[in-house]
């Protein structure tokens, strides 16, 4: 009967409404006579529900189905978390916005038993990995589902920088930075920023200037498997940060590279049967409806 019988659970931490969405889902699932486990982060916000909880590497290893409660911004945590294991995430919004994790609280149960039972939608997302080397010597690398972003930092002045794709160069440039958006982050800050939407489906990067001091400067959409080099430019009033997907942050140095390339495995994303992206882009960004509907 069931599709998913081992369902790993975690979400927002310190989050009053998660804690309860958890408590009911977690009741729901062992009426089902399903296993159900917990992330071992919630071990003191839920002592009982927590005994056996399980580390990042144990869950993803032992999981059928991880079920994400919280926001999109807890859903990106999960994604970088999990990206490595085959296992496939289900989101339940908590959140705001709710691009990615799209099941609402009060319909939770009906479509997650849905989901449960093979009722679902499953997407292929693709991740950034991006390392920062300094003198060819790797110093820190991490992983991206929106986003990778070159700013100032929180000082209010241009950078300057090298872009290089597949190793041929592109520009030079001074501006506020530049994002390195996946299709799944097309609708996030590089939307905010001037960039295009993209479908998730298409294997496809966009680059987005930030502010650039230029009048020519748009938005470069390549492919997904083209490798990204940045290099840090030596007249640079303050040090380059780096971010991935706004959650991890690094500072950079005078000449530091910036290597972005698509992470080898793949998200997979689950969704509800009446998933429909377009619908999604509408309520979430005000689209218009069809004539006859206003």
């Amino acid at each position: 009967m069931w599709k998913y019988q081992r369902i790993g659970l975690l979400g927002r931490p310190n989050s009053q409404s998660v804690l309860n969405t958890i408590g009911r889902l977690w009741q729901l699932l062992e009426q089902q006579g399903l296993q159900v486990r917990m992330h071992d982060s919630y071990a003191q916000e839920m002592p009982e529900q927590a005994r056996g909880a399980l580390s990042t590497a144990k869950l993803g290893a032992w999981a059928d189905l991880i079920i994400v409660v919280g926001g999109d911004g807890t859903l990106l945590g999960a994604a970088r978390e999990f990206a490595t294991y085959s296992v496939p995430l289900l989101g339940i919004n908590r959140g705001r916005l709710g691009f990615l994790t799209d099941i609402m609280p009060d319909e939770m149960a009906e479509d997650v038993l849905a989901v449960l039972q093979g009722h679902s939608i499953l997407e292929d997302r693709f991740l950034l990995q991006a390392s920062i080397r300094r003198q060819g010597v790797e110093l820190y690398s991490g992983l991206a589902l929106n986003d990778v972003v070159l700013h100032p930092g929180e000082a209010i002045r241009m950078i300057e920088f090298e872009l290089w794709i597949d190793e041929q160069f592109v520009y030079s440039q001074r501006s506020d930075g530049l994002i390195v958006s996946t299709p799944t982050g097309s609708t996030a800050y590089a939307l905010s920023a001037g960039g295009p939407i993209m479908h998730p489906g298409i294997n496809a990067l966009v680059l987005v200037p930030m502010y650039p001091h230029t009048l020519t400067s748009r938005p470069l959409v390549v492919s997904g498997d083209a490798r990204i080099r940045i290099l840090i430019g030596q007249d640079n009033p303050v040090l380059p940060q780096l971010s991935w997907d706004a959650q991890l942050q690094q500072a950079t140095e005078v000449g530091d590279e910036i290597h972005i390339r698509k992470l080898p495995h793949r998200l997979h994303l689950l969704h509800p049967e009446r998933h429909n992206y377009y619908d999604i882009c509408r309520r979430k960004l005000g689209w218009g409806q069809k004539l006859g509907q206003r």
